[in-house]
């Protein structure tokens, strides 16, 4: 099969929110090519002890994505490259994305979806293991809480400072009768991490059908019942349908790690699924952009009650007065 890869150069900087950007256009798994020195967990994960010498970290980053041809129909590729261009003058407005070029070619039988794997090992968020399914739990973590998470297609492993962020505020409001919505699911950590946690019962939406799939896999690797966790795929911001399914005034905890240009549209709509008193936790949020999203959640009446960060990420944590 044939690929179209789509090259963006831009800086190290811009690199996740770039990322989490294009995935919204339906350009995932991104290949990433840049100078930042390992850090001490990603040589430990590398399972080496000496690292050969590498280039002086240079600021400048090359996020690569790669489009199928199906049944022999070309990519348009002006379209895409079009879309991109989008959204890149839509991030200048508020942050440097560098050159930001995009570099078009070609390649063939490419497993791009698996490749990534030799990248993801387990790791720990607070007191507990994220282990993928390739790998086996080590003996002195068995006691341990274990999410067993593949991401698939779907974003969401609980590396990133965002999901993380939303965890450790889930944690600290979530009871074991917690009735949960989780808007832009993806693989369905925060909802499935919330069940392990002992909540009653979950629903998740998302945009990416291929997130359906992966929340299924991802239940079955952590035995969650599927009564207890409710998928739907659609656009909870604008689909009357969507949000009726999802039901109004009955969630005691609406999370949504999404970036601030999204959070601000669904925040006025999501205020109606929540119950009085219901905790509405944000996360996906670029430092600059926090009072963005102060702002829309104060706008739709609801109280702001805690602001936690990660390196240059926010989480705003509000509750429906």
């Amino acid at each position: 099969m044939k690929w179209k890869k789509f090259t963006i150069k831009t800086i190290t900087d811009a690199e996740d929110i770039i990322i989490s950007t294009l995935y919204d256009i339906g350009l995932e798994g991104a290949q990433i090519e840049d100078k930042i020195p390992l850090t001490p967990l990603e040589k430990e994960q590398m399972f080496v002890d000496i690292l050969p010498d590498a280039p002086e970290d240079d600021g400048i980053a090359y996020l690569s994505f790669f489009v199928e041809e199906r049944d022999g129909d070309p990519v348009d590729t002006g379209e895409v490259v079009a879309n991109i261009n989008r959204e890149l003058d839509e991030l200048r407005d508020f942050m440097d994305v560098g050159e930001g070029t995009v570099m078009v070619s070609e390649t063939e039988d490419i497993d791009w979806i698996n490749n990534w794997k030799q990248f993801f090992h387990q790791f720990y968020i607070d007191d507990l293991l994220v282990i993928p399914s390739w790998e086996e739990v080590r003996p002195e973590d068995r006691d341990r809480k274990i999410l067993h998470i593949d991401p698939g297609t779907a974003f969401g492993t609980g590396m990133h400072e965002t999901t993380q962020l939303c965890i450790r505020q889930l944690k600290k409001h979530i009871t074991p009768d917690t009735v949960l919505l989780d808007v832009g699911t993806g693989s369905g950590i925060l909802a499935i991490i919330s069940l392990m946690y002992g909540i009653r019962h979950a629903v998740g939406t998302d945009l990416d059908p291929c997130a359906a799939e992966a929340v299924r896999e991802n239940m079955e690797a952590n035995h969650i019942p599927p009564e207890r966790f409710e998928m739907m795929i659609g656009n909870i911001i604008t689909d009357k349908a969507v949000q009726d399914s999802v039901g109004y005034e009955k969630y005691d905890i609406v999370v949504a790690n999404i970036l601030a240009d999204v959070l601000v549209p669904l925040t006025p709509v999501i205020i109606n699924q929540l119950r009085p008193g219901g905790v509405y936790i944000t996360s996906g949020i670029i430092d600059n952009k926090e009072q963005t999203v102060r702002d829309a959640v104060e706008a739709a009446g609801l109280e702001v009650i805690e602001v936690t960060c990660q390196g240059e990420w926010v989480s705003v944590t509000a509750r429906k007065k």
